[in-house]
């Protein structure tokens, strides 16, 4: 493992706050006296911060400050001091124009709520599909002992008697309203059975991906990732881990001596192993680059490209979370790509123990739902990262949410230049477009929506659907909830608002996707293509103000994380100078 706790008692950074007797250290320890704490708190315990990302508008978090007590409870038990403290929380089913607006800036605040309070350890209290990489990236820019525990997924929906996954049926309904073959009033009444409990997604969207992304990280404590929110062991989990952090700041065990670039392996091999989310893409690009790994597109494709897809839910299979919970949840995932060899078994985790050790006495209870590798949704998984010269720095696509007929394709593009020109369009039934085609959607990357919304999965034409048709080849700067499915490229960069190829693909060209061969290409000559790019002209100008500004002037591009680039290389939590 290559760790080796530090010696304790020892003085912790809380300290240069709340130890002696000089007129700095009783301002601020005495303005805490006035919450009823007792002097002897103050006598260099653990100070663990619990960064809470509840809010009454991120639904999937409604349910934190419940697990707040319990992880309280289990910081005193252990013989540390809890403080709860709120932090940025970005619900994607609530911001505009997208939550992945504000992931960064989320990541921005928790770095510096840490880096600039009296924390020697951290438990992140996260759900919702970016609150798990916003504290995650601000965790590992600090490099304070930290930990995750995850909400949990919601129950199983279900509508006359058919399984109900969130996310997934929302498409799937929505397209079957446009087909006629769903009324209106049956869609509102199916919305009331998509999330009847509290929690995060049930189905294997980016929620859950997220969970699992943290658990095969070694950055959660083992059989996090799965449990539902409303089931007590979601409680026990919370408390266990509240335990744990404080032993973690005694060992000082820290994000950089977990989130290697073998955790990163790992977790991208388990990505492929579950039908993970394409959003675990530019998430654990964000966290490498926050830690200093070198990860790359490369090594996604490297990792995942020959991982089988054993985890049968949706939007790739056909169970929900609970049942995946029940089967035994990510360990027995972890289990098997071990035994496969494709585990680095020595990559450490934040309970002390390699990963191998946590999961190797595990059982499979269920092989319908964790699936045995022969009957693999799909034999080889993962995200497919696609180059061309209509992506020349990579696009990605999910293979086991994609039809098969489709992965090697070539059709005659149909251009939307951004997501109001679509929704303008795709109902009109005098829009040129069949099966066939090639559906292109420009500047909804990372400047151009801004913020690269979910919309990557646009919804098929009424008059395809009407075919029976249930898909076609989607091409976009987008990125899709990890609950959609279809024969979708996200993540095309460089995007079209920053002047990529795709800006200037036109109606009427024909695009070649070869997934198996990783190709997306445009079919025109190099030199037609230059002289499109020399005429393309960005078409809004750069907002001039606020957060917005700041977005647009420092983010990357998809194929490193979409982070901000001024957000790297700045690791460590020192202790700033008393202004008293």
């Amino acid at each position: 493992m290559g760790f080796t706790p530090k010696p304790w008692p020892r003085k912790l950074r809380s300290q240069e706050w709340y130890g002696g007797t000089s007129r700095d250290v009783i301002y601020h320890r005495g303005w805490m006296k006035n919450q009823g704490y007792p002097h002897d708190l103050f006598d260099g315990r653990p100070i663990i911060g619990i960064l809470n990302t509840w809010s009454d508008m991120t639904p999937c978090n409604g349910h934190l400050r419940d697990l707040a007590e319990k992880v309280k409870a289990g910081v005193w038990e252990a013989g540390g001091f809890p403080m709860e403290v709120p932090v940025f929380s970005a619900s994607e089913n609530t911001f505009r124009p997208t939550a992945m607006m504000y992931r960064n800036l989320a990541a921005l605040a928790v770095e510096e709520a840490m880096r600039g309070q009296p924390m020697d350890g951290a438990v992140l209290l996260v759900g919702c599909d970016k609150t798990t990489p916003s504290l995650l990236m601000g965790a590992a820019s600090t490099d304070i002992p930290s930990i995750v525990v995850t909400g949990g997924p919601m129950l199983n929906g279900y509508f006359r008697g058919e399984r109900v996954g969130s996310g997934t049926h929302l498409w799937k309904f929505s397209e079957a309203v446009k087909a006629g073959e769903m009324t209106q009033e049956e869609f509102l009444e199916a919305e009331a059975s998509m999330s009847r409990s509290s929690g995060t997604c049930n189905t294997m969207g980016t929620a859950s991906t997220m969970a699992s992304m943290a658990e095969a990280l070694g950055m959660a404590l083992s059989g996090n990732a799965a449990i539902p929110a409303v089931d007590s062991r979601r409680r026990v989990m919370a408390q266990m881990t509240g335990r744990r952090i404080v032993q973690m700041v005694k060992d000082d065990l820290k994000p950089s001596d977990i989130m290697t670039k073998a955790a990163f392996e790992n977790a991208i091999r388990t990505n492929g192993a579950i039908g993970g989310s394409t959003n675990a893409v530019i998430h654990l690009l964000a966290m490498a680059g926050r830690v200093g790994i070198d990860l790359t597109l490369d090594d996604w494709d490297r990792c995942g490209r020959d991982v089988p897809t054993i985890v049968n839910l949706m939007p790739s299979g056909k169970y929900l979370m609970e049942e995946f919970f029940y089967a035994g949840g990510l360990p027995v995932v972890l289990k098997r790509l071990g035994e496969s060899g494709l585990l680095n078994k020595d990559a450490l985790t934040v309970s002390g123990e390699t990963i191998w050790d946590e999961v190797k006495d595990v059982t499979n209870w269920n092989e319908d739902v964790i699936l045995p590798t022969e009957k693999a949704l799909t034999a080889s998984g993962g995200v497919a990262v696609l180059k061309g010269n209509l992506a020349p720095k990579g696009a990605v696509l999910k293979p086991s949410a994609a039809t098969a007929s489709l992965m090697v394709h070539r059709g005659r593009a149909v251009v939307f230049e951004d997501i109001d020109d679509y929704k303008a369009k795709i109902n009109d039934e005098a829009l040129d477009i069949d099966e066939t085609c090639v559906m292109v959607l420009k500047n909804c990357g990372p400047k151009g929506y801004p913020g690269m919304a979910e919309v990557g999965n646009m919804g098929l034409p009424p008059k395809v659907l009407r075919k029976g048709i249930t898909d076609m080849v989607r091409i976009s700067d987008a990125r899709m909830s990890g609950t959609a499915y279809g024969t979708v490229v996200l993540h095309t960069s460089p995007e079209a608002a920053a002047g990529g190829p795709l800006a200037v693909v036109q109606n009427g060209d024909f695009i070649e996707l070869d997934v198996p061969n990783r190709r997306l290409h445009l079919d025109i000559s190099e030199d037609e293509l230059a002289a499109r790019l020399a005429k393309w002209t960005p078409r809004e100008a750069p907002p001039e103000a606020g957060y917005a500004f700041l977005h647009n002037s420092f983010v990357e591009g998809a194929d490193t994380g979409a982070d901000l680039s001024f957000l790297k290389g700045c690791r460590g939590a020192e202790v700033g100078k008393d202004s008293h």
